[in-house]
């Protein structure tokens, strides 16, 4: 039911788990896609293959967005390449532990940076583009982290947690042309999860406290936001869409 033949996406941090999933599932909706990567070449160009392979037109653009100028670049080279975009998917990010007595101030600010800061400076590099299509939508990558707190890793909370803000204030601000909003997955199977998860009764644990009694997989988060993408969700907008398997039930 999901249709969006014709229409461009960009997805930061496509290369791998949820993005990655992401872009292919747009592939398969009948979108063309930028696959954003920051060091993963190869995984990257696999994303695009399997692009290619349902049929649509793929990019693979490299860009540090920790690097605020090359994500103002970024958006250059999306128009460059595809001549236009019609839904940015922000999805790139980091997740470090750190105790808010020993954090050292660096960490703070790289978080912010690229969690935070390139949002704004990609959002506001690509609303040019976005303004000229009929069926634009942003979709933000928060996190269940955002709205309950998560202890020792403040850095990483307080930055997905000023995007909700950013989502709710965008989605009026830009109305009606361009719809805003975001998914706030709790855990997913992830690289950047991984080490969290490794441990049998660490999983165990993580799993006790979910309702639906696993943890997400990527695919499980794609589809949400590929469905607040699309005209399906025309009428949603500012919307924070829970994809927690219950764990965590707000909004």
């Amino acid at each position: 039911m999901i249709q969006l033949d014709g229409r461009v996406a960009l997805v930061t941090g496509a290369s791998r788990g949820i993005g990655a999933a992401t872009a292919r599932l747009l592939a398969r909706a009948g979108c063309d896609v930028v696959v954003h990567y920051h060091a993963a070449h190869d995984a990257a160009a696999a994303v695009a293959a399997a692009v290619e392979r349902a049929g649509r037109r793929a990019w693979t653009l490299r860009a540090d967005l920790a690097d605020l100028d090359a994500a103002r670049k970024l958006a250059a080279d999306v128009e460059s390449h595809a001549g236009g975009l019609d839904i940015v998917v922000h999805n790139a990010g980091m997740w470090t532990h750190g105790r808010i007595d020993s954090m050292p101030q660096a960490v703070w600010l790289e978080t912010m940076r690229l969690n935070l800061d390139s949002v704004f400076v990609l959002t506001q590099a690509t609303l040019p583009m976005l303004r000229r299509s009929a069926h634009a939508a942003i979709v933000v990558v928060t996190s269940t982290a955002a709205q309950r707190g998560e202890a020792e890793h403040a850095h990483y909370a307080a930055s997905k947690g000023a995007l909700i803000s950013f989502v709710k204030s965008l989605a009026v601000e830009l109305a009606p042309g361009v719809r805003v909003n975001a998914v706030a997955p709790g855990w997913v199977e992830t690289d950047m999860a991984k080490p969290a998860l490794a441990g049998p009764a660490a999983r165990r644990a993580i799993e006790a406290a979910i309702p639906r009694g696993r943890v997400a997989s990527a695919d499980d988060v794609a589809g949400p936001i590929v469905f607040l993408a699309s005209d399906l969700a025309a009428h949603v907008t500012g919307e924070i869409l829970n994809v927690n398997g219950g764990s965590v039930l707000c909004g």
